[in-house]
């Protein structure tokens, strides 16, 4: 596995020296763990002109969830607590006589970004943009691996779910034991705060779970993730509890449900990203829903939840294959409730079966 770290760190030096920066300062956790196999508590990654180096607060802990470091990498742990690794690094990048030195800036803050400036008065700082997380957007078939197992045991977390009795149980409870579940079944921990959403509440994106009991004839909403070996994948369902669907359940389920359907079989490589939106939100659209969709339709998962690209109606850019992605939408009909259905799934050619659906729970309307 170390060559593919090494391989990672070699196509970004290759763009930063394309930029005309001779040296690197990655400091965004993620970017780190995927360019050094883990990213210890404040530690920085620092490409040099002469060595690349994992510079360390302090030795790193033995943390198998949270990955450990590349062994090709030399760690450099600061000699006295306190000291900020970032700072270090671009001391260590003068040292190296390295003349520019390109960083994060969209995650360093204004007061750090003067810290390095003093250290290395000599060193002039540019910006590095997001090409780390450009790198990041094409998994390779390890990552699409550490995905589909979270998303086995999401699976597995929901499906004991729904096998419990639920009437009476609030909102808060049952996402604290879906979260247990996941732990249960290997997960590093969930990959985002879990969603519990009842009756009024259901549908409703980023529902922070509450103490209402779930009653019968509630549509019942529920969105959790896995994060396996750092990997982070999402899948949300919709149920109604205890009687068969009403009418109208039925027909907004329907029509989600469709809505998802066309997004999903949109998802080829090529495919404008605002294209997959469009393609799930006319669905709804056409339905009068206009007013009750959320921003956008998907977006990326990988070591962050919310990655590139984002499949919203203004969004630039193409679908290469083997990108994993959500498709999600939902209608919120304030004071009723709502559906949302959500899947991650894999970008692929349709000579290899066209995407790849990683998290397979039915989406069939279960009365619970």
């Amino acid at each position: 596995m170390s060559e593919v770290y090494a391989t990672r760190r070699s196509r970004l030096r290759e763009r930063c020296n394309a930029a005309g920066a001779a040296a690197a300062l990655i400091s965004r956790p993620a970017n780190v763990r995927y360019l050094a196999a883990a990213a210890p508590q404040d530690s920085v990654l620092l490409l040099g002109k002469r060595e690349d180096l994992l510079v360390c607060a302090g030795p790193p802990e033995d943390r198998p969830y949270e990955g450990r470091p590349d062994e090709s990498l030399r760690l450099h742990v600061l000699p006295s607590p306190g000291g900020d690794p970032a700072v270090a690094a671009a001391g260590l990048a003068a040292a190296q006589e390295a003349e520019s030195l390109a960083v994060e800036e969209h995650h360093l803050t204004v007061s750090r970004h003067k810290a390095l400036a003093s250290v290395a008065p000599g060193l002039r700082l540019t910006g590095l943009g997001g090409a780390v997380e450009q790198l990041r957007v094409v998994k390779d078939e390890e990552e699409i691996s550490c995905l589909r197992i979270g998303a086995e045991i999401a699976d597995q977390a929901l499906g004991e779910l729904l096998e419990s009795i639920l009437v009476g149980r609030t909102e808060r409870h049952l996402a604290l034991e879906l979260e247990r579940r996941l732990v249960d079944h290997g997960a590093d921990g969930p990959a985002f705060p879990t969603s519990v959403a009842t009756g009024p509440h259901s549908g409703r994106p980023g529902h922070r779970p509450t103490d209402r009991r779930v009653e019968e004839g509630d549509f019942l909403s529920v969105c959790l993730g896995a994060t396996y070996r750092g990997y982070r994948c999402e899948i949300g369902r919709t149920f109604v509890i205890g009687t068969s669907p009403a009418d109208w359940q039925i027909e907004l389920y329907d029509l989600v449900f469709a809505a998802q359907r066309a997004g999903r079989e949109s998802l080829t490589p090529g495919a404008a990203f605002r294209d997959v939106d469009r393609a799930a939100r006319q669905v709804l659209d056409s339905a009068g829903y206009a007013e009750a969709l959320p921003p956008l339709t998907g977006h990326g998962v990988g070591l962050e939840i919310d990655e590139d690209p984002q499949l919203a109606p203004a969004a630039m850019g193409k679908l290469d294959a083997c990108v994993p992605v959500t498709v999600e939408p939902g209608v919120h009909l304030p004071g009723r409730g709502g559906v949302r259905i959500d899947d991650t799934l894999v970008v692929r050619p349709e000579a290899d079966g066209g995407p790849e659906l990683l998290t397979i729970t039915t989406k069939e309307l279960l009365a619970l």
